[in-house]
């Protein structure tokens, strides 16, 4: 396994759509997704796609944990807000309902920044992973912005672009300063 460069904002690799994978079961698509991992984990991220790496496929791992589900929510809810370490192969999102929900990103292509984006608050998810077994899930909360997140990723869009308000895109370094002036 390696730890891949990831490409910034900027680079032509992150704004063209991804290409769908042949065989996901695949020997090089198997040493991808480990490597991806290993990227993901070493840069503390929640998530990552392919292009993130240099390789136009359409292929994310993800991760959502517990700790980071909103508290106070009933197992039941609780079980949408989390997904373990997941790998998703030409990934298909269906919007369930029409509520959305704000919620502060951040990116590995986009480092040192965060922003405010709004998203559909409930979606259902499908691909398979990289030994071709469907992967079926519904999710929301942080879940589902990380899937939502990283499914952009495949289809050549990075998070500020789905910003309404530019006013909350800021410097990680700052926000302590933002959020003291909009208390």
């Amino acid at each position: 396994m390696a730890i891949l460069k990831i490409a910034r904002m900027g680079h032509p690799v992150l704004a063209r759509r991804a290409d769908p994978v042949p065989d996901p079961a695949s020997s090089a698509i198997r040493r991808l997704v480990a490597d991806m991992v290993e990227t993901m984990i070493d840069a503390n991220g929640a998530g990552l796609a392919a292009p993130q790496v240099h390789v136009a496929l359409r292929v994310v791992v993800f991760q959502a944990p517990a700790d980071r589900a909103d508290e106070g929510l009933a197992e039941t809810e609780r079980f949408d807000q989390t997904a373990p370490l997941t790998v998703l192969i030409n990934p298909e999102i269906e919007i369930i309902g029409g509520d959305t929900e704000g919620g502060w990103e951040g990116c590995l292509s986009v480092p040192g920044m965060r922003g405010f984006v709004e998203r559909p608050a409930h979606i259902c998810y499908r691909g398979v992973d990289h030994e071709g077994r469907l992967v079926e899930r519904t999710a929301k909360g942080f879940h589902a912005r990380v899937v939502q997140h990283e499914f952009d990723h495949l289809n050549g869009i990075l998070y500020p672009q789905r910003m309404s308000d530019l006013k909350k895109f800021i410097f990680e370094s700052e926000a302590h300063h933002w959020v003291k002036a909009n208390e």
